[in-house]
């Protein structure tokens, strides 16, 4: 079985640079304070490790339902198709 990596694993090099930058950014427009590389990692691992597994799982369930919601449809379409 493959090994699951933790949320805040699964942003990838691109990705984690990009929300650091965004983070810098935000917190200089926003809130006119400075911060560096280093704490905009910290800022970043904190709500990925906070929030991340939530959001993903979320994400999960809702595909999940939707699937479901979709394998109901399917049924009803196949039964419809029945000749008697």
């Amino acid at each position: 079985m493959a090994e699951i990596n933790r949320s805040w694993e699964r942003l990838s090099n691109e990705e984690s640079k990009k929300a650091k930058e965004d983070l810098i950014i935000f917190f200089e427009k926003e809130r006119d304070e400075k911060i560096g590389i280093i704490g905009a990692e910290q800022i970043l691992n904190h709500f990925l490790k906070s929030a991340g597994s939530k959001i993903y799982n979320k994400g999960v369930y809702d595909a999940k339902k939707a699937l479901e919601s979709r394998y109901k449809e399917l049924q009803f379409d196949l039964d419809d198709l029945i000749d008697f």
